[in-house]
């Protein structure tokens, strides 16, 4: 299977499950990986056959800056679920990084991995 990497996408949002998290809004810094077939782009140099990742990009950063989470966890899963809505994805990593969640460490993440159901 081929792959699309969207690596790095710096986001903010409201997430966490405490008081002084809810206050303001944190960045968060997501990683995608999108299986999909690229052979037939590769020949036609067609955008039309391939994943249109701006556009998924799009789509990603406003589900995330529109949402109010506790759990990057549960974060992870709407963008996996919304990456998969693109018909030619078959497979998707989300990662999401927490940077400063704690005291000492430079960041938090949490990485899923989920398939198109048949």
């Amino acid at each position: 299977m081929d792959r699309i990497y969207i690596e790095g996408l710096a986001l903010r949002c409201v997430i966490g499950v405490f008081p002084e998290e809810r206050r303001e809004v944190q960045e968060l810094l997501i990683d995608i990986t999108l299986d999909t077939d690229l052979t037939r782009a590769g020949v036609t140099d067609d955008l039309a056959d391939t994943v249109d990742y701006g556009t998924l990009k799009k789509r990603v950063r406003s589900f995330v800056e529109n949402s109010e989470f506790q759990l990057i966890e549960a974060l992870a899963e709407g963008i996996a679920a919304l990456c998969l809505e693109e018909p030619k994805v078959t497979d998707v990593r989300v990662r999401v990084d927490k940077p400063g969640a704690l005291r000492f460490v430079r960041t938090v993440a949490v990485e899923i991995e989920r398939q198109r159901r048949p």
